[in-house]
């Protein structure tokens, strides 16, 4: 096989091979016996058609073919591997030439990832927030506890912020009902401005029975652009009145007796979280710096490829989409650096890693791993898991070796965050292995009620066919006794 790379570009090439066809006598026979399988010929089983037979009356066009579709894609891989390039997405692939008998030649073009050097990853300088939990995020973390064991008070006032109004919307544009922002009987907390923009400024001072009229007009949806009247009328103002944060409060709100454990325990999760955001900002940082440390040419066929599929359904301004164009380019560009670092690395992936990484990932979109491995088997997405994986390695051992300080000047130590990822992932498999039980054990006592049913079943056909077993002795009785009498009767009358 012959073959020669053509450098289109620094992310773009084009192969041109030659296979002769000394080297598909393999492809020719199993073409063959594809065919004389399909071929419906008179006087022929299928599969024991003749070469020459085949060639007479199907000839060697669809022979060919599937030699072509057999060795061409074959071939491509093999060339590809032996360059020693990383292509990106499908070649454009074209027949040149077929001579029967001599060689097949087609060309291949694809996006490949450009050649380039790798910044100097290890020892990267990174700067944090510091892990501080002061008192007023702790207090901020209580009265939302206390918010959701409060209860309401009517007042006899204007409404505030803060307040919770009953209130009816109605919504009209150009004289005519808005069904999809007309309600009744609503409840809504003033602050939270979550149903139409506008709301919070309309109801603010306004008494029960109260109501305000106000304009709102779409950004986006069927009605983009146009002004529609809101009208609120308030039907209570009732006020939050939050409970104290003492032991009772404690052990209503929590598994805790004292409220001085309660609040110990808000002060550590916060930590942990902090904690934990403190990592993502350090990967983070350590991924845009790498971006910033080199220069890498993006293929522009990958770039517009993401983008006519992100906007094939023709929505999205100027605006909207050189937003989208650059986050694919950085994000193209990220997959280069971490590939290549952990090449550099030799960086596997283990099995337990990839089930770790379905767990967190099946859980931020509401599914469990097996339904989530199942649907990435089935988009044939499991390599891009690995993939994605593998680069989350690599950014992890620049982490390892990164020079981290807070803005307080201290150290940081990552180690402490995969000390509590470890803990989460933990404590997510035992859910898992909970919840696996629990299925498992509510399945057998379904298997055991069933059988139990059958077993009462089998127990009454058995009652039943006894009964019908005894009817059946006194009626052959009944019979018997009949013929009897008939018997006697007859001899009677003899005499």
């Amino acid at each position: 096989m012959k073959s020669d790379v053509e450098n289109l570009s620094e992310t773009r090439i084009k192969l041109a091979v030659e296979i002769p066809f000394d080297e598909l006598q393999d492809e020719i026979a199993a073409a063959y016996r594809k065919i004389s399988q399909q071929a419906a010929i008179p006087g022929f089983r299928k599969g024991k058609v003749p070469r020459q037979i085949i060639d007479q009356r199907i000839g060697r066009g669809p022979i060919l073919e599937e030699v072509v579709n057999s060795r061409v894609p074959a071939a491509y891989d093999e060339i590809i591997q032996e360059q020693g390039v990383y292509p990106l997405g499908q070649p454009d692939v074209e027949v040149t030439e077929i001579e029967d008998g001599e060689k097949i030649a087609f060309t291949a073009e694809v996006d490949i990832r450009p050649d380039f050097d790798l910044p100097d990853y290890k020892g990267l300088d990174l700067e944090v927030d510091a892990l501080d939990v002061t008192d007023e995020d702790v207090q901020e973390q209580l009265v939302s506890l206390q918010t959701q064991f409060g209860t309401y008070n009517v007042a006899e006032r204007p409404a505030a912020a803060g307040d919770v109004l009953l209130i009816d919307i109605a919504a009209k544009a150009n004289g005519e009902d808005v069904d999809d922002l007309s309600q009744t009987a609503l409840s809504y907390e003033v602050g939270k401005d979550g149903v139409v923009p506008g709301l919070d400024d309309a109801v603010i001072g306004l008494s029960d029975g109260e109501d305000n009229t106000f304009v709102f007009t779409p950004e986006f949806g069927d009605m983009e652009g146009k002004d529609i009247d809101v009208t609120v009328t308030v039907k209570a103002v009732r006020e939050r009145e939050l409970p104290t944060v003492d032991d009772e409060f404690a052990m209503m709100a929590s598994e805790f007796d004292t409220a001085e454990e309660l609040v110990a325990d808000v002060r550590e999760r916060l930590g942990r979280s902090r904690l934990m955001e403190r990592g993502q900002l350090a990967r983070n940082k350590a991924h845009d710096r790498l971006l910033e440390l080199i220069d890498i040419p993006i293929p522009e066929g990958v770039i517009q490829g993401e983008l006519q599929g992100h906007f094939e359904d023709g929505h999205g301004d100027p605006d909207h989409r050189a937003e989208v164009e650059e986050n694919a380019r950085k994000n193209l560009k990220a997959q280069f650096i971490f590939d290549k670092i952990a090449d550099a690395e030799d960086v596997s992936v283990e099995e337990a890693e990839l089930s770790q990484w379905l767990m967190m990932q099946a859980q931020q979109y509401g599914m469990s791993p097996d339904q989530f491995a199942q649907a990435l088997v089935e988009a044939g997405q499991v390599p891009t898991a690995v993939a994605e994986v593998r680069r989350g390695k690599a950014l992890a051992l620049v982490l390892e070796e990164a020079n981290i300080v807070d803005t307080n000047g201290e150290e940081v130590d990552l180690k402490e965050i995969d000390r509590v990822l470890n803990e989460r992932a933990n404590a997510m498999a035992q859910v898992q292995a909970a919840m696996a039980a629990a299925e498992a054990e509510a399945e057998a006592e379904v298997v055991e009620e069933a059988e139990e049913i059958v077993d009462e079943a089998e127990a009454a056909e058995e009652i039943v066919a006894d009964a019908k077993a005894a009817t059946q002795e006194v009626a052959d009785e009944a019979a018997a006794e009949a013929e009897v009498d008939a018997i006697i009767e007859a001899t009677d009358e003899d005499k």
